[in-house]
Parts: C-alpha cells; sequence; structure tokens
C-alpha cells in the first residue's frame, strides 16, 4: 500500500549475532525468539496495515485483543489499554479498520503480533488524522489539563442540557432527572449534533447558556454513532467555546468506547448520555440517601437541648421566692412586734401601777395622816393614767405609722402608684442612670404588664420633679409599640 516501508529482503550476515555463526551451538527457544523480535523491531518500523476485524476481545485490565486478516492472510492483534481508551469509535466484529502497528513476536507462545498504536475506519483516515492533528495541538495549548477543569457542583440549582430537541438522548437525560431531582429547573438549549452546521450551533447554544447565566451545569450529550457522526464534536471552535465556558461542562457522547475532542475538554466526561445525567444528579441522590440519618441526629440534638432548658428552668424556679411569700412573712414580723410592743406597754402600766401602790403604802406608813394630801394624790393618779393611756395612744399610732410605711413598701403598691421596676439586660435594678448607656436595652415592670425599652438619653443624678408624678405609667398598654 502508498507509503508502507519495504522490508528488507534479507539480512546482513555482519549483523548476525555471534552465535548464528557457531554451528555447533545450541541457543534457548527464548533467546531465538528475542532476537527475531529485536530483528522485526529493526526492519519494520511503525506501519498502518489494513484488514478486516476477524475476531474481538475486550479484556476486564481494558486492553483489545482482535484477529485482523484479508482474503488471504490473519493477524493477531493487541491493543494495550493506553491507546484502547483514546479509541475514536467503537470496534466491531467485520469493520474494515486501518491500524497503525510495530510487527512484535509474543514470545511465550512464539507468534507473530501487531501491537496496536492507534486505530481509524478504513476510508475514514482523514477524519481519524484530523482528529489526532487537532487532539495534539489542544493537548499542547493545554486545554486538556486536568488543573484546568472545574468541580461538577454537587446540588446545581438548574440544569442544562445542549443536544437536539429529536434526539433519543434527551429524552433519556430528563427521564433520569425527572426520577432523581424533579425539584431542580432542565433547561434546554438546541443544537444540531450532525452535519456540516452541528458545530456552529452547538457553540450559539454554549454562548446562550452562558449569555443567560441560568444553570449550574450543562450537559452536552447525544448518541452514538461512527466517526464522521460524532465529527461535529470534534471542530476546534467548539473546542475552545467549552474550554471558555464559566459553566462547568459535563459530556455523555455515544458509547464507552466514542471519544471526541469535546470530551477531552469538558470538565468532566461520562460514557453515555445517561451516565452524563447521573453525574450531574449524584449529589442529590447522595443527600436523599443521608437525609433519614440528618433527621435522627437533629431529633436527638433538639431532644438534649430541650432536656438541658428543662432542667436551667427547672434550677431556676427551686430558688425563687414569690412576692407574696415575702410580704407574708414580712406581715407575720409586723405582727410578732406590734404583739411584743403590747405586751411590753401592758407591763409597763402594771409595774407603774405596782410602784405607785408601793410608794403610797410608803407613804402611809410613813405619815399616817394622808388625808390633806388625798386631792393631790387623787390628781397624780389620775395624771399617771392619762400619762400611760398617751404613751399607749403613742406607741399604738407608731405601729399604725409603721404599718403603713410597710405597705407602702410593698412593691405591688408601688408599682400601682404608677412607679415602675426597671432592670438591666441582665437582670439588675437600674437605681442610678449612670448603670445604663444610650442604646441599651431596659425591661420596665409596670403594675400591669411589662414593657422592653431602648435608652435614647439619660441624666445621671437627676430626680423627676413632683409634677412629673402625675404623668406615671401604670400600665403597658398605655405606651404604644415604638416605645
Amino acid at each position: 500500500m502508498p507509503g508502507r516501508p519495504r522490508a528488507h529482503a534479507g539480512r546482513d550476515r555482519d549483523a548476525a549475532p555471534a552465535w548464528a555463526d557457531t554451528m555447533t551451538a545450541a541457543v534457548t527457544v527464548s533467546e531465538l525468539l528475542r532476537e527475531v523480535r529485536r530483528s522485526l523491531a529493526t526492519a519494520l518500523p511503525m506501519l498502518w496495515v489494513a484488514g478486516e476485524v476477524a475476531s474481538l476481545t475486550r479484556a476486564a485490565s481494558g486492553h483489545f485483543y482482535f484477529t485482523l486478516k484479508d482474503a488471504r492472510a490473519q493477524a493477531r492483534c493487541v491493543m494495550f489499554r493506553g491507546r484502547a481508551q483514546l479509541l475514536p469509535f467503537r470496534m466491531e466484529i467485520g469493520q474494515r479498520i486501518e491500524a497503525l502497528v510495530a510487527v512484535s513476536v509474543y514470545e511465550p507462545r512464539g507468534e507473530l503480533q501487531l501491537e496496536v498504536d492507534s486505530l481509524r475506519l478504513a476510508g475514514a483516515g482523514a477524519l481519524f488524522e484530523a482528529f489526532m492533528r487537532l487532539k495534539a495541538k489542544l493537548e499542547r495549548e493545554g486545554l486538556f489539563d486536568p488543573e484546568r477543569k472545574r468541580p461538577i457542583p454537587a446540588f446545581p440549582a438548574a440544569i442544562g442540557i445542549v443536544t437536539s430537541l429529536a434526539a433519543a438522548a434527551l429524552r433519556d437525560v430528563q427521564a433520569v432527572l425527572a426520577q432523581r431531582c424533579p425539584w431542580v429547573p432542565v433547561i434546554v438549549y438546541p443544537a444540531g449534533v450532525q452535519g456540516a452546521e452541528a458545530p456552529r450551533q452547538l457553540t450559539r447554544a454554549l454562548d446562550q447558556a452562558r449569555a443567560e447565566a441560568r444553570c449550574a451545569v450543562l450537559l452536552l450529550v447525544r448518541g452514538g454513532g461512527g466517526i464522521e457522526d460524532l465529527q461535529a464534536y470534534n471542530d476546534e471552535a467548539l473546542a475552545r467555546a467549552l474550554a471558555a465556558s464559566p459553566i462547568p461542562i459535563v459530556t455523555g457522547i455515544g458509547h464507552e468506547t466514542d471519544l471526541s475532542i469535546a470530551d477531552l475538554v469538558a470538565d468532566l466526561r461520562t460514557t453515555t448520555p445517561t451516565a452524563a445525567a447521573l453525574a450531574a444528579s449524584s449529589g442529590y441522590d447522595a443527600a436523599l440517601e443521608r437525609l433519614p440519618e440528618y433527621g435522627r441526629r437533629l431529633r436527638a440534638g433538639m431532644r438534649q437541648t430541650l432536656g438541658r432548658a428543662y432542667q436551667a428552668l427547672d434550677l431556676a424556679t427551686a430558688g425563687l421566692v414569690r412576692p407574696a411569700e415575702r410580704l407574708a412573712a414580712a406581715r407575720e414580723r409586723v405582727r410578732a412586734q406590734a404583739a411584743r410592743l403590747g405586751a411590753a406597754q401592758a407591763g409597763l402600766v402594771l409595774r407603774m401601777r405596782l410602784r405607785c401602790q408601793t410608794a403610797g403604802h410608803s407613804l402611809a406608813t410613813l405619815r399616817p395622816d394622808l388625808s390633806a394630801h388625798a386631792a393631790a394624790l387623787a390628781q397624780l393618779e389620775r395624771r399617771l393614767v392619762a400619762a400611760s393611756t398617751r404613751s399607749v395612744d403613742d406607741a399604738h399610732r407608731k405601729l399604725e405609722g409603721l404599718a403603713h410605711g410597710l405597705a407602702q413598701a410593698n412593691p405591688a403598691m408601688l408599682l400601682a402608684r404608677g412607679y415602675a421596676i426597671v432592670s438591666t439586660r441582665a437582670g439588675d435594678v437600674v437605681r442610678d442612670a449612670a448603670m445604663v448607656d444610650d442604646g441599651d436595652e431596659i425591661a420596665i415592670e409596670l403594675a400591669r404588664g411589662a414593657l422592653r425599652a431602648r435608652v435614647s438619653a439619660h441624666q445621671p443624678g437627676a430626680v423627676p420633679a413632683p409634677a412629673e408624678a402625675a404623668g406615671r405609667v401604670r400600665s403597658a398598654a398605655q405606651i404604644g409599640p415604638t416605645v
């Protein structure tokens, strides 16, 4: 075939190994096959071989093993994983292909073997060569570098699809997204996926998605096909538009073995349109699986928080003394003091009478004739009784004054008269304007209700005038919500 290098008709005896001239020396089979392999590599550099795929095995390791044949001969071929995963079409038995091979020997079996570097469909060699040239050019420019590729968002707010409206790939993607995340908006940017106008339409669709900025991720998808069918995705302008897109792009073009320039430039390449939809919605699917566990953890945390809050409330309630209990204790103390005061007054009067009686007895003993002083004594007795009565009355008045003062000191009575209890946000009672600053939040307790207020100005040391007492607030209803 044209361009194929001509094999040597024979080998120069000077190039033979040293052991070849010793007719009596025996060599091992492995040594012989190793020399044959070296000779083939020297005599037959890499060349293109045309034929039909007669058998095909895709190993679990990723290597391809197949037989290439024509009408009169066949040869075993191997394409290792590193080259097989770059294959731009899906190999099938019966295909006419052209393989760039290095002729070698598989020594363990002693079989001739063609080690395949790349493949192209027979008749499609120009397209494949153009693909390889563009691939090499863009690779040199760094468009395939993993460092420039952006991560796919786990929870996209909206997902865009760039494909044909008539493509089965669109229906497959929509079905997957409707099942896994039906609440996520899906925006379709229609474009041709095959033909001469397809690259320009795909590029315009990407530009439209970029201008609208509605999607968090774009899916570039289409079904499988041959290298001619996927040629629209091997366009340089489309590749550069993909690289310049600010929106992460996931490709799902063709089948697993199909590879395009768009796949290499995209932020994530998947094997099929369905796989692209699964990749775009994987975050939601994983979150739904973890949601029950998050719910259990949240409920457990809420129970613990509420339990600690109830314990703190019980502790605070146990140490709280009600005002009514304080007033009852104060009244009991007043009653006890009043009883003690009455008993003391009665004892004082009795002692004074006894002293008077004793003095009168002594006087009668010393001066038996007291008739002349009887009137004076009666007067003194009346004065003594009057003084005792006045003393008792004064004590009662003093007791009533103490009781009245105690009633006036009752917080409930003070609040009912228009006074209020002002406390800071920390709960300290404000007794001096200097205890708060402008802008501080304070609590005001009234006879009926309470207020929350913020200090706008204060006058340290100021005392309200008597006229201001008439405007005291007795209820929270007297003040609007703007205080």
